[in-house]
C-alpha cells in the first residue's frame, strides 16, 4: 500500500465516521468523532509532507 493510499484512506475513515454521526448512528460522540477525523487528517497531512519531501529530495 503506497504512502497516498494511507493518506487517502485515514481521511475516508474520518469523513465515514462524520456521515454516520450527521445520520445520527447510536453509540457514537459527536465531540469525540470530530476529534478523532481532525487527528486523521493531520497524520494525512503529515505524511503527505514527508512523501513531498522524500520525492523533492529535502527533509521533513
Amino acid at each position: 500500500m503506497s504512502a497516498a493510499d494511507v493518506s487517502k484512506l485515514l481521511r475516508t475513515v474520518g469523513g465515514r465516521w462524520l456521515h454516520l454521526v450527521e445520520a445520527g448512528e447510536d453509540g457514537l460522540d459527536e465531540d469525540t468523532v470530530a476529534a478523532l477525523t481532525i487527528e486523521l487528517a493531520k497524520l494525512a497531512d503529515r505524511i503527505d509532507v514527508a512523501c513531498i519531501a522524500h520525492s523533492s529530495g529535502s527533509a521533513p
